[in-house]
């Protein structure tokens, strides 16, 4: 197992030391000066990677190489960003850089509501209240027919919601909404979200997995040619959100998607907390499904709160980040999973090098002056690493000692 952290380049209040300090071993970034669908050029690669190696670390994955919205509704010039996104990855490859995570997240990657809730033992996590985020989109987005999906009474209980508001409140529930999280898809005005909830309008759920799998089989062949692992990463949250269908939120989803290119290059990011989220989605189960398709494990553990359900009676569960022990994944479960699995691939004579990272992370101590990237603080995430790596060498050890004597 590779230990990664997340670095979101030199303006990262998360310094590269910070990363090094914490344990960790690999870089997880992208090339976020470079506008979503442009090619990354080798000489900006070299030079982050070069920046990277300085401080005594690697680049080990890319997280994220965005896949934008012309591809994933098939609009008018996705064949040339599709195109573009294989010569990136040629120019990774380049670089030895060979493992790539992105996801298919329309409009919006990872949502949340809040950024700074007060979690349950001190200190400040993110969070996703699903009545706040209905109060949005019913109320101050006015999303056509978001009346009718929310149903009567959950039409009524997000408008109490929202009046019961101030108005500072109401503005950080549109700007933690439409500003756009770290990684992900980029900032937008509300009219601007209107504008691309209509040119989605004719996608669908049938239309965005077909177009998932037409970009899936013409660009993983190239990955596989060039020796580069597409990790995939699940929904989150893994529901629908503004109407927008997501089909990367269950293992039937993950299934499908690993069918449309069966190239070892086609593979999945494994994130617990997002996957987390739905109670209906059975973690362990599912790793051990998908485990020899894994290419990049996301360890983080989100807490589910109350759940609501809308007029066709679709569940959405409000939730908050946990700490990495707690919450309601079993990542001491999956940890010892993920040992397994790189004892399989040990023997099978395949590359072990699995790269994960403490994904997010509460706020704690010093972390709130420091004002780093929302979920991504410097002490919530050493916490989060240094646990994980505790669990994996206990896992590790026992393993070890089972191999030699049979029994503990």
């Amino acid at each position: 197992m590779e230990q990664t952290w997340r670095w979101f380049g030199p303006n990262d209040r998360v310094t590269l030391r910070d990363a090094r300090e914490a344990g960790a071993e690999g870089i997880v970034t992208a090339l976020y000066e470079v506008p979503a669908g442009e090619v990354w050029p080798v000489e900006l690669i070299k030079r982050r990677q070069a920046e990277i190696e300085a401080a005594g670390l690697r680049w080990s994955v890319v997280e994220s190489l965005d896949v934008i919205e012309t591809i994933k509704m098939r609009a008018p010039g996705w064949q040339r960003d599709t195109e573009n996104f294989k010569k990136s990855l040629r120019n990774l490859s380049k670089c030895g850089i060979r493992t790539v995570a992105y996801n298919w997240m329309p409009l919006f990657s990872w949502m949340r509501t809040h950024l700074h809730a007060p979690a349950p033992d001190g200190g400040f996590t993110t969070r996703f209240d699903a009545t706040a985020f209905a109060a949005f989109d019913l109320w101050i987005l006015k999303r056509k027919g978001a009346e009718d999906e929310w149903g009567e009474e959950l039409s009524r209980t997000a408008d109490a919601y929202l009046h019961a508001l101030t108005a500072r409140e109401r503005e950080e529930l549109q700007e933690t909404i439409l500003q756009g999280l770290p990684g992900g898809n980029g900032s937008y005005t509300l009219q601007q979200v209107r504008d691309l909830l209509a040119q989605y309008a004719d996608v669908q759920e049938t239309g965005l997995r077909e177009n998932a799998g037409e970009f899936l089989r013409s660009v993983c062949p190239v990955a596989a040619e060039l020796g580069v692992k597409l990790c995939i990463h699940p929904d989150d949250p893994p529901r629908p959100l503004l109407g927008l269908p997501r089909i990367v939120s269950t293992a039937d989803d993950l299934e499908w998607l690993m069918t449309q290119s069966k190239v070892d290059a086609n593979g999945i990011t494994f994130c617990t907390g997002a996957l987390g989220v739905r109670h209906d989605n059975n973690l362990l189960a599912m790793l051990r499904r998908f485990a020899p398709r894994i290419g990049f494990f996301h360890l983080r553990s989100t807490q589910r709160e109350n759940m609501v359900r809308n007029a066709t009676s679709q569940p959405m569960e409000s939730f908050f980040e946990a700490a990495h022990l707690d919450g309601d994944a079993d990542l001491i479960g999956i940890v010892a999973e993920m040992v397994k699995e790189e004892r399989r691939r040990i023997a099978a004579g395949e590359d072990a090098r699995i790269p994960f990272r403490a994904d997010h992370g509460q706020e704690l101590l010093n972390d709130r002056e420091r004002a780093a990237a929302p979920a991504y603080p410097a002490v919530g995430r050493l916490r989060g690493l240094a646990e994980l790596r505790g669990a994996m060498r206990m896992a590790e050890r026992l393993m070890t000692e089972v191999g030699q004597h049979g029994t503990l």
